[in-house]
């Protein structure tokens, strides 16, 4: 492979985020750069980084034109595409301030983002979109523009027009042709974006992200792991996922590789063994999913095959800790290159069969999963990190991976454990401050520069092992301490659930209110006799003993004191339209809490009267 320090493009030479793009195009300017379906081919087209220069030239001089001041924010909300590069770099390259957006987000909760970033530009998909979210913008007098992608049939186009004097479709807005615009002449550390977090516990907070935090981030992880040009990523986590965009954009661009852009979560399966990546992306549930599915077919298989998978899990697993150096040889180990074929290949060819490694980050990934893709052959690195530090903070290594970590923190970045064994950080990645809120940015970072992440963690040989969330500890009237996500997920290994909230704070006992899967459900309650088609039937006590038993079998490796006596069952599923999940898909404790309020009051005092 070519030399991957030949054509790596550093923070001083790249200078800001638009340099960057500016400085790959010159170094390759007919290497290929993006790959994206096009539905009129049909099929994969790929773009050159010269391509790029000339869409993004059209996009910056239609930016220019709406006569925005340098400085001023420009909002986008698409799905990952080559639009949202060439906008990205187009508001970079006019000196504007990126405001990326969640496509699956509730328009209320966008209108908040608008208005508190005091956004004067908004690129939008679709016009159904911008329905949505029209009331709720009704009292916004600081957008000036917005733009929508797609371009829909004249009629409708031209109604849409009528409606709102600010509205401008991409098909008129954007100029056929333009000349290059000249490289800006930025500075590193100036406001390169502002990225909303998730907020679990209220409002989302504006982390004010400077050139240098990105750039220092991503150059930092490829002084630890190896990407070259002839490395291909496939893009489906969203772009307004900092982890997406730091590692997923910027990173293959210092580092010149090619991305292809998925064309949506449900063609993700076909996307990955037509483009075949080399390095994948993802958040654990996208590993999960995959897990429960390969688990779902073995059920359906003869002993053997079933047999013959536990063996090659057992035995990769064995071969992955020799080549570690955490385990020694055993003649068992002759026998793995022959169940990678037979088993592992079979698996691995489902994610294209031609990834190097694949990284995890943005939620803890388990390590039964990872076991078992790692055993049949799949390298998963996984990460660690926040908005907050753009965003890694520590990752593991190929040849140096322990699952049970994230790994070892990057080149420049201090660690140290701190009042409540939380995790405190000093990088360069760390934000400029929280966007019009003082008093947040105080309280996450200290006097001494010291910031302070929240997570629990312990630091052994030199990696990071994050032991739980401080906001996140539930504390029983016993005194015990409980950290309920690593309930939850081990809850949800069992397929029967597809989501969890374990409660209990000030009670004697645990309890635990349950997203039933739909399609299991159907088959669980009449085993049971029960008619899936009675709602009253989720709260049957022949159905909640076998349940609670299910729920026992997922956390016998739990204290004694860490176990569920009651539950709450629901089919009703936990979403970001319903607002019990965060766009980012994290639970909102406290909503969550709130809708179930009752039941979960009920729920104890029915416990209390039972002893």
């Amino acid at each position: 492979m070519q030399d991957l320090q030949e054509d790596l493009i550093n923070v001083e030479t790249a200078l800001t985020l638009d340099g960057l793009f500016h400085e790959r195009h010159r170094r390759s300017p007919q290497a290929t750069a993006y790959r994206y379906y096009d539905a009129a081919v049909p099929g994969w087209v790929d773009l050159s980084w010269q391509d790029m220069a000339a869409r993004v030239a059209r996009w910056r001089a239609a930016l220019a034109a709406e006569g925005l001041e340098a400085g001023e924010r420009a909002a986008i909300r698409l799905r990952n595409s080559v639009g949202w590069v060439c906008f990205d770099q187009a508001v970079l390259g006019e000196g504007l301030v990126s405001v990326p957006l969640y496509t699956e987000d509730r328009p209320d909760n966008i209108a908040y983002i608008l208005k508190d970033a005091a956004v004067r530009l908004l690129l939008l998909q679709n016009l159904a979109q911008w329905r949505k979210l029209a009331p709720a913008l009704a009292d916004n007098e600081m957008l000036h523009r917005i733009i929508i992608r797609d371009t829909p049939e004249p009629p409708e186009m031209a109604a849409a027009l009528a409606e709102d004097a600010r509205l401008r479709f991409i098909v008129d807005w954007l100029p056929e042709r333009a000349l290059p615009r000249p490289r800006r002449a930025g500075q590193t550390h100036a406001l390169a974006s502002i990225v909303y977090t998730s907020g679990t516990t209220g409002r989302p907070k504006g982390v004010m992200l400077s050139h240098y935090n990105i750039l220092s981030v991503a150059h930092a992880v490829l002084a630890s792991i190896d990407v070259y040009p002839q490395d291909l990523f496939l893009s489906f986590l969203p772009l307004s996922h900092t982890l997406e965009r730091t590692a997923g954009y910027y990173l293959p661009m210092m580092a010149g590789a090619a991305v292809a852009h998925a064309r949506s979560v449900a063609l993700l399966a076909d996307d990955l063994v037509q483009i075949k990546p080399t390095v994948l992306i993802a958040v654990p549930r996208i590993f999960e999913r995959l897990y429960s599915r390969v688990l779902d077919r073995l059920e359906a298989q003869p002993r053997l095959v079933r047999g013959l998978f536990r063996a090659a899990v057992a035995t990769g697993w064995r071969d992955f800790l020799y080549r570690q150096g955490r385990a020694m040889w055993g003649p068992d180990l002759l026998f793995n290159p022959l169940l990678r074929r037979r088993v592992g290949e079979q698996v691995t060819a489902r994610l294209g069969g031609n990834l190097r490694y694949a990284v995890s980050g943005g939620a803890p990934l388990s390590c039964r999963v990872a076991r078992t893709f790692i055993g049949l052959g799949l390298e998963i690195l996984q990460g660690y990190g926040l908005t907050e530090t753009a965003p890694v903070i520590s990752v593991n290594l190929p040849g140096n991976n322990d699952p049970a970590s994230v790994g070892a923190p990057l080149r420049g970045i201090e660690v140290r454990i701190g009042d409540h064994q939380e995790l405190l950080v000093k990088t360069p990645g760390a934000m400029l401050g929280y966007w019009n809120n003082h008093a947040a940015t105080a309280d996450l970072i200290d006097p001494e520069g010291w910031l302070h992440t929240g997570d629990q963690a312990r630091i052994e040989a030199g990696r990071l092992y994050i032991t739980g969330r401080l906001k996140d500890i539930l504390v029983m009237s016993n005194g015990e301490k409980i950290p309920p996500a690593d309930m939850e997920e081990a809850i949800c290994y069992d397929q029967l659930f597809d989501q969890a909230l374990v409660v209990g704070e000030g009670q004697p006992c645990l309890g635990a209110v349950l997203v039933v899967n739909p399609e299991r459900w159907f088959g669980f309650a009449k085993e049971l006799g029960l008619d899936p088609y009675v709602p009253e039937h989720l709260h049957h006590q022949r159905l909640q003993k076998k349940v609670l038993a299910r729920v026992q079998a997922q956390l016998g490796a739990f204290p004694g004191f860490a176990r569920v006596r009651r539950v709450i069952l629901t089919l009703e599923p936990w979403t970001v339209d319903n607002d019990l999940l965060t766009p980012t898909l994290k639970l909102r404790r406290n909503r969550l809490l709130e809708r179930f309020d009752a039941q979960i009051a009920h729920m104890f005092a029915a416990s209390a009267v039972q002893g």
